[in-house]
């Protein structure tokens, strides 16, 4: 089965170092089959027989504790899971080109998600959708009141962000590596 796997926080400011060459060979050596990567952020396409998100999330986790000695977040979803989370973005075309999907490590509790819905900044607009938070910003991500230690906090989960453009080339890879 087809899988698109999210690694948070690797290669940002100098921290938690990996060369995708590196990350490759460790995938491919540990039995994951066509393993592609896309830029340094830690995105992975490849081939399992293995069907539980879960178990590829906790061998992936373990692997890069084991060979890199520091631990990383990890989502796993199917394509057509990342093709659903895709699709489901409420935000008008122009709008959608401009966000960022937020996966999720699992879809949050109701009580959580009323709570961060109650949260308004200025030229920002999110929805949560099961397990992705839809997020626009008029001014920028990267200018934005509204971030990922805050989800992460009033949702009680981990999560990591990818902008329109990296969820369009993940899901063009996942295809061409059928």
């Amino acid at each position: 089965m087809n899988y698109i796997v999210l690694l948070r926080g690797i290669n940002v400011g100098g921290h938690r170092k990996i060369k995708m060459e590196d990350l490759r060979d460790l995938l491919t050596n540990s039995g994951f089959r066509d393993v592609k990567t896309y830029i340094q952020s830690g995105n992975v396409i490849l081939n399992t027989s293995e069907i539980s998100p879960s178990n590829i999330q906790s061998k992936i986790k373990t692997l890069l504790l084991d060979h890199f000695n520091f631990e990383v977040p990890v989502i796993a979803k199917t394509r057509f899971e990342f093709q659903a989370i895709f699709d489901n973005c409420p935000f008008s075309e122009e709008k959608k080109e401009n966000s960022y999907f937020v996966l999720l490590s699992e879809i949050p509790n109701v009580a959580a998600v009323k709570e961060l819905s109650k949260i308004k900044y200025e030229n920002e607009e999110f929805q949560i959708i099961n397990n992705c938070v839809y997020f626009y910003s008029h001014i920028g991500y990267g200018n934005s009141k509204f971030n990922m230690n805050m989800i992460e906090k009033k949702l009680n989960v981990y999560a990591t962000s990818r902008n329109f453009k990296t969820m369009v080339k993940l899901l063009s890879l996942c295809e061409s590596n059928d």
